[in-house]
């Protein structure tokens, strides 16, 4: 039995490593790729794979990873900021969208009013991962056109809260007003209260005692706990497992350790959402396909037509006028991966039947194998110049991060403090952590040798990141892994000695400062003005020794550095 899953999962991973690659080369994206894959192992394609009831089910806790993932990204600071777009335009066409697809499939196709209070929405939903990677592609997130869509985005993620919700009501026989469900309902509340106050208040502290343990894999099985844990909770008192992450989620988006639990939760949730999708695509029935290509390429276009004559006059409406509205109603115009999640589960309580769930993936593939052809007709209307289109917004002030809080990280952020700039602080030092975010500062717990940690404290927009580890190996290790990753950031970077500093350079640090040094300089200052060294020489002496010292740092072969910062 044992040889059996192997064979199924080696099979799985060498479909997704040769399909994802391709699909991602030719600008499909990672998600048609896992679904690709999916079609190709399973019962309608090769048949590799025949039973694929096991893997569905594990694949469903890639959809609650996912969910969590999603809680902790959607902070309410983060939504009131953007709130005119998101609650606005994002509601609307949410709200409309659904309405418009939700009605055509009752008068067109006949289906009954519980599915069509589901399918509607779910196909208004578009592939905020998808959509995300394309506007980052082009260079264009932050702008007018970005921005509008990343906000709708935002709106349609907090909307699958929700949808997964409704499923369990919709799917149930008719209720009856009796005291047992009244009941029910209640005691689901009181469990839900339950957890998000047990949530508020203990996992901080256990969160806390685990990393004070200094036990990276014990932390990481605490992450995965948590997420799993609330999961189960809510799926036995009725609501969906990953409502119940979406929950967790929520509950760590302010939390001192939110971006480590992010970091240890992601390789899971990414390798256990690429198994669900892949799930799908051999859930896929290419006979259907095959049998009428043209009514499942017609139901694609009129899909596509409908979200995007809906989302566009709402964008006009709020300010997106012009090609601007028109780029970002064409870029969402395909559904994606939620619809995908609700549709497996709608399928799972019986909600729809066999052959309209295999209607809606393949709806829902097409769509987003159009999707690269939308957005290249998007990116071509926002390039050019229109006379009704509305400014361009700038990009708001990328932070600082500051990756150590130790004695030097500290006092750095103590100045930035003084000058009202806000900074994002990293360290390993749980009880360091602790005593600075109770003095109000933006420090988090996280080991920033795990590029995952720097990517979710959002070095990936940062201006600078300033390095101020006092570990010489770990220093070097995260110049090494910002550098490579992040080619033209600025990185400052503290050093102990002019050989290191000029290792930093060489490693890719775009400036490097020996603590030492500088507090040489200072005590040289203090003991030339103690023995009468005039203010004029005594600058002119300090200022010629910094810059000798500082042109030793820089004569390293550092052209690859500056070529790449460049």
């Amino acid at each position: 039995m044992l040889s059996s899953y192997l064979f199924d999962l080696v099979i799985l991973l060498v479909a997704a490593v040769v399909a994802v690659p391709l699909c991602q080369a030719a600008r499909l994206g990672a998600v048609p790729g896992f679904l690709i894959a999916g079609i190709l192992v399973g019962p309608s394609a090769l048949g590799i794979i025949e039973n694929i009831d096991d893997i569905k089910d594990f694949a469903e806790i890639g959809v609650v990873l996912l969910l969590f993932v999603i809680g902790m990204e959607l902070k309410p600071a983060r939504l009131w900021v953007m709130r005119r777009f998101v609650f606005g335009l994002g509601s609307l066409q949410v709200l409309l969208t659904g309405l418009v697809i939700g009605a055509g499939a009752m008068l067109l196709f006949g289906l009954p009013l519980s599915a069509a209070l589901l399918v509607g929405p779910a196909l208004a939903l578009s592939s905020t991962a998808f959509v995300l990677q394309l506007l980052v592609e082009q260079k264009a997130l932050h702008s007018q056109y970005g921005r509008g869509s990343f906000a709708v985005l935002l709106l349609q993620d907090v909307a699958v809260v929700p949808l997964l919700a409704l499923i369990p009501l919709l799917a149930a026989p008719v209720i009856s007003a009796g005291e047992g469900m009244a009941l029910k309902l209640l005691v689901s509340l009181a469990v839900l209260a339950l957890v998000v106050v047990g949530g508020r208040y203990l996992l901080h502290p256990v969160l806390h005692r685990v990393a004070m343990s200094g036990n990276p894999e014990v932390f990481t099985a605490s992450a995965v706990l948590i997420v799993l844990g609330t999961a189960l909770v809510t799926e036995h008192v009725g609501f969906s497992m990953a409502m119940g992450a979406f929950l967790a989620g929520l509950l760590m988006s302010d939390s001192a350790y939110r971006h480590q639990v992010m970091a240890e939760i992601k390789p899971f949730r990414g390798l256990l959402l690429g198994l669900f999708f892949m799930s799908m695509g051999m859930s896929l029935d290419l006979g259907r396909l095959f049998e009428a290509p043209g009514l499942a390429l017609g139901l694609m276009g009129l899909l596509v037509a409908t979200k995007v004559l809906v989302l566009w006059p709402l964008a006009h409406a709020f300010g997106l006028r012009g090609r601007t509205g028109l780029a970002v109603a064409l870029v969402l115009g395909q559904s994606g991966e939620f619809a995908l999640v609700l549709f497996a589960l709608a399928y799972q309580s019986a909600l729809i039947d066999q052959p309209l769930f295999q209607e809606l993936l393949v709806v829902v593939l097409l769509s987003m194998l159009v999707t690269p052809l939308l957005a290249h007709l998007a990116r071509k209307l926002v390039q050019t110049p229109h006379r009704d289109e509305g400014p361009h917004e700038s990009p708001l002030p990328a932070p600082v991060v500051i990756a150590g809080y130790g004695r030097v990280g500290h006092r750095i952020g103590e100045i930035f403090t003084i000058a009202r700039q806000p900074f994002v602080a990293l360290d390993l030092d749980a009880a360091l952590v602790k005593k600075a975010r109770s003095q109000g500062r933006a420090v988090y717990y996280g080991d920033v040798r795990q590029p995952e940690v720097l990517l979710a404290a959002g070095a990936a927009d940062a201006q600078v990141v300033i390095v101020t580890l006092n570990d010489t190996e770990a220093t070097e290790q995260v110049v090494t892994s910002l550098r490579a990753n992040y080619p033209g950031m600025n990185i400052f970077v503290r050093g102990h000695s002019l050989e290191q500093c000029q290792a930093l350079r060489r490693m890719g640090a775009s400036e490097a400062v020996s603590e030492n040094v500088e507090a040489s300089l200072e005590l040289a200052r203090i003991a030339l003005a103690e023995v009468g060294v005039s203010d004029e020489e005594r600058t002119g002496v300090l200022d010629g020794f910094r810059r000798t010292y500082r042109a030793a740092i820089n004569e390293v072969d550092n052209g690859a550095t500056h070529s790449q910062r460049d």
